[in-house]
């Protein structure tokens, strides 16, 4: 007899009678309750022959199946007797097929859990029911995919039959859509929701399960939710979480899902009224509500120990939304765990012990071993203790942590630190004393015993029961905080409360879960930040007044904590401390003072802005990325620390390649040059000039003896790289050579270029193999798999192409990508293929069937290049965000994240009434300065992503801005306060400006459009198209009627206002028109272009009155003087050139900026202009003299005092220089003996 097949085919033929339980059980004369029970063959329910029967003749009748072989299986399965003969001829039989076949039965085949299946799930796709023809293949189908997260193993799983049969009943009988599993800790809720889960895993398409144990932001689950449904598709996600929850639910409505979200009560606030989501998790709520209430064939199932607030007016007996409250197991399954825990005894004494214990299964497995270790396994006297268990589980932790010794104390805190298993070594390592071995394993084997900790499935690994976890960290939360507000520091000097060198959503997990929680204790008790702030300044003197040894995390935790608290840290004096794991990346440091201190695994905001290439040395223990200015850092990959960096190109770095032997690196930039230089001294070895035009790529031979380049002159070159000697110069692309590689054979080189082909090279013989055709677009990259057979390439056409190196023949095309792909990498095994996109993903592919296995998402720029580690464990990433991002290539996770400061800006603006301006820069902020001190007054965040443009209203009251993250910002000025966000473009905004009465604002983008926008409604009014490519300006006539924007199409166009018609299309330039500005009296237009021109243009006619000629690189930014009578120009070459408009003669030019110009303002009177240069400086130019008269620089740690800091390397201490640092303050510095650094 086989009744879970039997039942799984009645669960199969009944929904397509659109019959429910409840009707057969109808039919069948019997509570649905009761069917469910027979079904499950639980609480000794048993189907009878007759009752059999009568379920296969009701399918039967209900015109389920349309075979007698499929009745006559349902028999089978049963060991039942066979219909007679005169019953099949009889109604409702004699109506099916007679055949002697049997159908394979349902589900059949069942994949265990893990196995995914490569079949995407997409949006909008309808299901229908199957013709009956088609029933049978699709039963016998596998489930489509399934990832099991943090899925505990459940293989010693106790009772809850009845739970379980109720639960499947709501779920696939019913069809509920949100079911909560409620209870207190201990309970048993994660194992029943993944024992659940793997029982009915085979009704659903879809099965994900994960755990919010470590608290993660509900976007960035909606993302994982999207990203796997997809099947790695959808990577372009919507930045509002409301969007990417629609998004979900038509993927919840077009496929059956099972979503299981674990320890749901980790969101809720503590020490708050029930249902009070902590800040910023708010958004849960919505979810929970929207996916209860909308209409969808899928089911969300959560745990929690809280009820969340809006389950309750969805839910009821008929609704699609339950709880179920879980009550203790019952007798025979509390006997079970007390026999598997060693602990012998009699019925009665097993009863007592389950009846004290209200059946809590984790109470039991700790009750046992306290009687086994306490009481040598005597569960008489246990008992006699009496009232021993009815505290509950809190009060049973209490008593466990009354009895633990020093160390297994301190462990406790540590793995509860850790959020996730830490391995022995790892322990060790934690403590600042040292742990003999012998009394560390004893003390894990006596947690282990007692059931405080458990050990992972990867071996010596060793974690908690989250029951165990909250305990823990709500008691060390209320010890530190108690700590702070008495003064007598223990355990912050001696646990580590935020990590800065640990994994990234570990960080997140802890700055969530104990800084956060700290401080809000900190609130409870001290009532005022102010006090929080003196108590973590005197935690500070007290730290301070310790030795060295004795200093610990102290240091770290409290600079920590008043980050979290105040968001800058200007000004603290942090002097004399020994200061471990702080984490000061995007933290403000101006003018605080860190003189005499001791860094010891630290991390701070790099100087460097995009990243434009990365690669890993031959071994795999440093990592160099090159940047926009014109720097090369090399990070060691293991504490991501910085080790050295190579300066010396003048402007960006777009290129990095390690020798096989890793003694030399290699580089290529914008300025024509390639580099080589010692990795060990990072001194420049050689540079080898030839190229005309940039270079945009370099690669060594296997064997380090060559090298080659490739240029935007159209040429690859190879070198010798002992001599610096071009030997050849490979020619035939047609256009710009964007990527050049070396076969791991060393006889081919691969390039790609602009003229959309990749071109093969025989070294030998310096001859052209084959040209490879087939992408639609510019060809960004190239790479080699390992045994030189295949070849990935990446394109402006968004896709990825496998070439067969020896014939040229394209094997497979890779799409999933919505943007252009900038880089390709084959994995050391070549089994995978990493590609970096401009729609700011990654994703891994696997190269033997095209499937995409994972997309990497956290980037919030365009991603630039990727690179494996040489084990393929890991990957690096680089991006136009400014950050380097290490990821796990086998779980996708992010594991580190080197942040990089753009401390330059790229837009400038003057206020109205020249009091102040405004600027945004790459940092993604929009600062407010006042004019005559340089000070900056305000900080405006909420753009993601680089700030292009900045505007004042004409009354100075508003501020307008725009971004690389799509959006547009109004801001009150007074406030800086965010008004509006004006969300509409699908690609960066490059430039804003307000009408000149202020009720619009006009926006240009590089989705090729031009909008206008009520200012008061945030409403957009108008899309504008004409242009054919990136619009990188905009701006209004003095009378509003008129807009201007100049394109990337080498055009500039005039609209009118009031129409949108365009008026006229000003033609003349020869590249890119990046710029453009209206006089004052509306006559005439300037524009500036790549074409290292200014043209100015009369607005009527449309003709070109002047070309102003005399900057040597493109011109980025053109503005008139208020009267009119003179233009100033920013560019590339570095200087501002003041034009008089009516000659077109050039005035002055302003040369002091060594880095090209993104942005210049005039003054309104006209007597100043402003520049604001990648130097990291803006200049204040007197416009008659032409003197500088004021500089401002815009650096993170602008007059931090890093007078005789230890611990740092010298490219470390370079870094903290190059964002503002200073040394050499006339501060005493005395040190004690720093024993063991």
């Amino acid at each position: 007899m086989n009744l879970e097949r039997f039942r799984e085919k009645v669960r199969y033929y009944r929904p397509l009678t659109e019959r429910t339980q409840e009707d057969l059980a109808k039919a069948l004369g019997l509570s649905p309750y009761v069917l469910s029970h027979k079904l499950h063959g639980t609480r000794n329910a048993r189907l009878t022959h007759r009752e059999v029967q009568a379920i296969v003749k009701t399918l039967v009748e209900w015109g389920a199946m349309t075979r007698q072989a499929e009745a006559r299986e349902l028999l089978e399965l049963m060991d039942c007797p066979d219909f007679l003969p005169d019953e099949w001829n009889a109604p409702p039989f004699k109506w099916l097929e007679a055949t002697t076949s049997t159908p394979s039965g349902p589900l059949s085949h069942t994949p265990s859990p893990g196995v995914e299946h490569a079949v995407p799930v997409q949006p909008g796709r309808v299901t229908r029911p199957l013709a009956r023809e088609s029933r049978q293949e699709a039963i016998a189908s596998p489930p489509l995919r399934r990832d099991w997260g943090e899925a505990i193993d459940v293989s010693a799983f106790y009772g809850r039959e009845s739970e379980l049969v109720e639960l499947e009943r709501w779920i696939v009988d019913e069809r509920c859509r949100l079911v909560a599993l409620l209870s207190r800790g201990g309970y048993g809720k994660t194992a029943l929701s993944v024992k659940l889960t793997q029982q009915i895993a085979h009704h659903f398409d879809v099965v994900i399960w994960r755990s919010l144990q470590n608290a993660p932001p509900l976007e960035r689950l909606l993302a994982d939710y999207l990203t796997f449904l997809s099947e790695q598709h959808t990577t372009d996600l919507p930045e509002s979480t409301g969007e990417r929850m629609t998004l979900l639910l038509e993927y919840l409505r077009t496929a059956r899902c099972l979503l299981a979200l674990d320890n749901v009560e980790t969101l809720f606030q503590e020490r708050s009224r029930a249902g009070t989501y902590r800040a910023g998790y708010e958004a849960y709520g919505q979810f929970f509500q929207r996916v209860g209430q909308t209409a969808h064939q899928s089911c969300l199932l959560l745990t929690s120990r809280e009820k969340p607030k809006e389950l309750a007016p969805l839910e009821g007996d008929h609704a699609p939304v339950r709880t179920m409250t879980l009550a203790g197991l019952e007798l025979e399954a509390c006997r079970q765990i007390l026999k598997d825990s060693n602990l012998a005894g009699t019925e009665g004494e097993y009863r007592s012990l389950a009846d004290r214990s209200a059946g809590n299964p984790l109470a039991l497995k700790m009750v046992a071993a306290t009687i086994r270790d306490l009481f040598g396994g005597n569960i008489t006297e246990f008992l006699s203790q009496g009232t021993v268990l009815f505290g509950g589980m809190r009060g049973l932790l209490d008593q466990q942590f009354e009895h633990l010794s020093a160390l297994e104390e301190a462990l406790l805190f540590w793995l509860a630190l850790a959020r996730e298993p830490l391995a022995l070594a790892e322990l060790v390592s934690e403590s600042l004393s040292p742990l003999p071995g012998k009394e560390l394993l004893e003390a894990l084997g006596a947690l282990r015993r007692r059931s405080l900790l458990e050990r992972g499935e990867a071996g010596a690994v060793f974690t908690l029961h989250p029951v165990v976890m909250e305990y823990v960290a709500e008691r060390l939360v209320e010890q530190v905080a108690q700590e702070i507000t008495t003064g007598h520091l223990e355990l912050v000097l001696s646990h580590c409360l935020m990590k800065a060198q640990t994994k990234e959503y570990v960080r997140h997990a802890q700055a969530e879960l104990l800084l956060k929680p700290v401080l809000a204790r900190l609130r409870t008790l001290l009532k005022s930040e102010q006090v929080i702030e003196q108590q973590l300044r005197q935690a500070l003197a007290t730290v301070r007044s310790r030795s060295w040894e004795e200093q610990g995390y102290g240091g770290g935790n409290v600079i920590n904590l008043l980050a979290q608290l105040r968001g800058t840290l200007r000004g603290y004096d942090f002097s004399h401390q020994r200061i471990r794991q702080a984490y000061l990346a995007g933290v403000e440091l101006q003018e605080a003072n860190f003189a005499a201190s001791h860094f010891e695994q630290s991390v701070f905001s790099e100087p460097f802005s995009a990243i434009y290439c990365v690669a890993f040395s031959p071994d795999g223990q440093c990592l160099a990325g090159g940047s926009m200015n014109g720097e090369i850092g090399v990070w060691q990959v293991a504490r991501w620390k910085q080790l050295m960096t190579l300066s010396g190109h003048l402007g960006w770095v777009w290129s990095v390649a390690f020798r096989p032997d890793g003694a030399r690196l290699a580089s290529g930039g914008e300025d024509r040059l390639v580099r080589l230089w010692e990795v060990s001294t990072g001194q420049c070895l050689k540079t080898l000039q030839g190229h005309t035009d940039w270079v945009r790529s370099v690669a060594f031979s296997p064997d380090g003896a060559r090298l080659a380049s490739s240029s935007n002159d159209g040429t690859v070159k190879l070198w010798e790289v002992s001599t610096g000697q071009c030997l050849t110069t490979f020619q035939g692309h047609t256009g710009r050579v964007w990527s050049v590689a070396f076969s791991p054979d060393g006889t081919r080189l691969a390039s790609s270029s602009d003229d959309g082909t990749v071109r093969l090279w025989e070294v030998s013989t310096e001859q052209c193999l084959a040209t490879l055709q087939g992408h639609t677009g510019r060809v960004w990259s190239v790479a080699f798999s390992a045994d030189s057979a295949t070849l990935g390439s990446g394109s402006n056409d968004q896709m990825v192409k496998l070439w067969e190196v020896n014939t040229g023949k394209c094997l497979t095309t890779l799409q999933g990508h919505t943007d252009w792909v900038r880089s390709v990498a084959f994995s050391p095994d070549g089994a995978r293929l990493a590609s970096g996109s401009h729609d700011r993903t990654v994703r891994v592919w696997e190269v033997s069937t095209g499937q995409c296995l994972t997309t990497l998402q956290g980037h919030t720029g365009q991603v630039w290049a990727v690179a494996f580690s040489p084990n393929g464990t890991r990957l690096a990433s680089g991006s136009y965000d400014g950050t380097v991002r290490l990821w796990e290539v086998s779980t996708g996770q992010c594991l580190a994240t080197l942040q990089g400061h753009a401390i330059w800006s790229t837009s400038v603006s003057f206020s109205p009434d020249r009091s102040r301006f405004a600027t945004g820069g790459h940092d993604g902020t929009v600062k407010l300065w006042e004019v005559s001190t340089g000070k900056c007054l305000k900080t405006l965040r909420g753009h993601t992503s680089w700030v292009g443009s900045v505007g004042f209203s004409l009354d100075g009251t508003l501020l307008a801005s725009g971004s690389h993250d799509r959006t547009v910002r109004v801001w009150e000025v007074s406030t800086g306060k965010c008004l509006k966000t004006l969300q509409g473009h699908t690609d960066w905004v490059r430039s804003v400006t307000f009408s000149p009465d202020g009720s619009r604002l006009a926006s240009g983008s590089y989705d090729t459009t031009v909008r206008t926008w009520e200012v008061s409604t945030g409403k957009c009014l108008q899309t504008l198209r004409g242009h054919t490519s990136w619009v990188g300006s905009v701006g209004f006539s003095l009378d509003g009627t008129l807009l201007a924007s100049g394109s990337h199409d080498r055009t500039v166009r005039v609209w009118e206002v009031s129409t949108g018609k365009c008026l006229k299309t000003l033609q003349g330039h020869t590249d890119l028109v990046r710029s453009g500005a209206f006089s004052p009296d509306g006559t005439v237009l300037a524009s500036g272009s790549d074409d290292r021109t200014v043209r100015v243009w009369d607005v009527s006619t449309g003709q070109c009155l002047k070309i102003l000629q005399g900057h040597t690189g493109w011109v980025e930014s053109v503005i008139f003087s208020p009267d009119g009578a003179t233009l100033a120009s920013g560019g590339h070459d570095g200087t501002v050139r003041v034009w008089e408009v009516s000659s077109g003669a050039c005035l002055k030019t302003l040369h002091r900026h060594p880095g090209r110009i993104w942005a210049v303002v005039f003054s309104p009177d006209g007597s100043l202009v402003l520049s604001a240069s990648e130097d990291r400086t803006i200049l204040c130019w007197n416009v008659r003299t032409g003197e500088c008269v004021s500089m401002v620089r815009n650096r993170l740690y602008e007059g931090m005092n890093i007078t005789g800091i230890t611990g740092l390397t010298e490219a470390q201490k370079a870094t903290l220089r190059a964002l503002g640092a200073v040394e050499d303050s006339p501060v005493k510095i005395t040190q004690p003996t720093r024993q063991g650094w």
